[in-house]
């Protein structure tokens, strides 16, 4: 069991790359992930988990293949069923997100790019 404290501010200041998921915290086969983000990501999916997106600070739009975006603020979280094709989009300045998701889920989901990340620093 991992009984470190995690200061937010502290873990979101040290670090600056953009679409880069650190690990704050593993529960139940769950990871909490903390990320910036910037711009668009890639349309990907993950066939067998869940995702939750929880904006700390700015604002994402999360776009769907076949239903209408949501925007979330500060403070707001949407959960993305499993199998659901989305693309994370920040369209001005710069988003820190909260990620919960399967310890094993990558980033990416299905799809394989640049921006996939294998292993996770930790905060």
């Amino acid at each position: 069991m991992d009984e470190r404290k995690v200061n937010l501010d502290s873990a979101f200041d040290s670090f600056d790359e953009q679409w880069s998921p650190r690990l704050a915290a593993e529960l139940n086969g769950q990871a909490v992930k903390l990320a910036k983000l910037e711009g668009e990501f890639v349309w990907h999916r993950h066939d067998d988990a869940d995702e939750l997106f929880l904006v700390r600070d700015g604002r994402l739009r999360i776009e769907f293949e076949d239903r209408e975006d949501v925007t979330l603020d500060e403070g707001e979280m949407l959960v993305v069923p499993a199998g659901v094709e989305h693309r994370p989009v920040v369209d001005e300045g710069e988003t820190e997100v909260l990620l919960f998701e399967p310890t094993e889920t990558k980033n990416t989901g299905n799809v394989e790019s640049e921006e996939t990340e294998e292993e996770l620093e930790r905060v």
